[in-house]
């Protein structure tokens, strides 16, 4: 039964893409009320977007949403509309629970809640690690409208602040879905679906969705329809997608020879660990290079630091683990470099979705050496298409050969030095995350393009 109104979920999905005449120009056609109009027109939304257009009107009925389209495609619009308007009919404290995988995607919610209920007078919280208790629990007995929360730190208040609890929720909305019921969160989950009413109303969201449909059935879905915009994993047309294949031994000068030739855009450059995001930013900031790193390590006040530099562009490469790759929306992204290859293919059309957003263009470089084919290909099979190589110079690059080994050594030393501090009792905060003084060489590279002038590449780290 379930199966047959998922296809047909599907099928109507695909007939209202084919057919023109359903064509909705504003989001009054969706059924949404005069007030959240107008904060969509405040925020610079003109029209819908095609998801928007798919679930807002399903949601306004009462159903419960399965959402699947590309990231950068207004996801968050698509659930906080049919919410506030709920809420602006039956106004209720701790109305909507908002799930998230990572802390920052939890605070990019939170903002996108309180621009849009800000004439209405929505209250959030975010609920997420790193952060003190105490302050939470008073936030949380003030009783927010909207809770926004990573799962393990919402069980955490669930079980130890007095008085709170979630038996009146009405919503419940899981971001980045797949990663939420995948096994990372596994108990959490199953914990956190024991204490909220069965009778309530579910959205989950994502650009890519798990096929096992008992996951989705653990979240207690009823008779839920499918919108997605995008059936296979897409990614965004005016995304221009390259590899280039390298002896693994010359990652980080073919990085610093990229970075130089494409000086004056703004860079994420995703690592696979914390331990590598660290070190090449401090390798890059020997060269002059502003560079920042984003990773699970850092504290979480260095985190949105980190975060909010690169949005205030006073950064132009921001170094990061997965952490950054989920739903952050970052405007100015030029181009997303894939310095480690994502083990599993699904990441990949989550790190470069952070570039070519709401309509803007965009590249991403994948660095493939002898060790990554296999994981490569499978990347290609995934997005269905065949990516060209992106075109180098390599003499030019062995230029760079000694002056990157000598950032090298100093970043090495940096390292050493940092985790030397990190042991010593009372270090303070001093972590170097964002420690800028950094004793580096500082050396103009190639004849001084970083170090003299092209736009926002050629800062230096003060």
């Amino acid at each position: 039964m379930a199966e047959e109104q998922k296809n047909e979920a599907e099928t109507k999905t695909e007939q209202e893409e084919k057919d023109p005449a359903e064509k909705i120009r504003s989001f009054r056609d969706l059924g949404v009320t005069e007030v959240l109009c107008e904060a969509c027109e405040q925020l610079g939304w003109k029209q819908p977007t095609k998801i928007q257009i798919e679930a807002v009107p399903v949601a306004l009925e009462g159903r419960d949403v399965i959402g699947l389209a590309e990231t950068g495609s207004g996801k968050t619009g698509a659930f906080a509309l049919p919410i506030l308007q709920t809420l602006l009919s039956h106004p209720q404290r701790l109305h909507t629970l908002v799930l998230t995988p990572t802390r920052e995607l939890a605070f990019q919610i939170a903002e996108q809640f309180e621009a849009l209920g800000s004439s209405i007078g929505v209250k959030t919280a975010v609920i997420v690690g790193g952060i003190d208790m105490m302050s939470q629990a008073l936030v949380l007995a003030k009783k927010p409208h909207v809770v926004i929360a990573t799962p393990g730190r919402l069980i955490d208040h669930l079980e130890n602040t007095k008085g709170f609890n979630l038996r009146a929720l009405k919503f419940l909305v899981m971001d980045e879905a797949d990663r939420i019921l995948n096994m990372d969160f596994e108990s959490e989950v199953d914990k956190i679906l024991k204490v909220i009413p069965r009778d309530r109303h579910t959205f989950l969201f994502s650009a890519t969705m798990t096929k096992k449909v008992q996951k989705l059935q653990r979240a207690a879905l009823k008779d839920p329809v499918k919108c997605a915009v995008s059936t296979k994993y897409a990614t965004v047309d005016k995304l221009q997608q390259y590899y280039i294949f390298i002896p693994a031994k010359y990652k980080d000068c073919y990085l610093v020879s990229i970075l130089n030739d494409l000086a004056g855009n703004s860079f994420m450059i995703f690592c696979s660990t914390c331990n590598n995001a660290q070190r090449v930013a401090l390798l890059l900031r020997n060269l002059g290079i502003t560079a920042i790193p984003l990773h699970g390590q850092m504290s979480q006040n260095k985190r949105l630091g980190a975060l909010n530099k690169f949005k205030a562009k006073s950064r132009s490469v921001l170094l990061a683990t997965d952490v950054a790759s989920r739903g952050l929306d970052i405007p100015h992204v030029d181009c997303v470099i894939n310095f480690d290859i994502p083990t599993h293919s699904k990441d990949y059309i989550h790190r470069v979705g952070r570039t070519a957003r709401a309509g803007r263009s965009g590249k991403s470089i994948t660095f493939v050496t002898q060790y990554d084919v296999e994981l490569f290909q499978r990347i290609e099979a995934l997005i269905g298409k065949k990516l060209p190589a992106f075109p180098t110079q390599e003499e030019e690059v062995m230029m760079l050969v000694e002056r990157v080994s000598e950032a090298q050594r100093f970043a090495r030393m940096e390292m050493k030095e940092q985790g030397e501090k990190r042991k010593r009792p009372r270090g303070g905060e001093e972590d170097g995350d964002d420690a800028e003084q950094s004793s580096g060489v500082r050396k103009k590279v190639k004849g001084g393009k970083f170090a003299g002038g092209k736009g926002r590449g050629s800062r230096r780290g003060r």
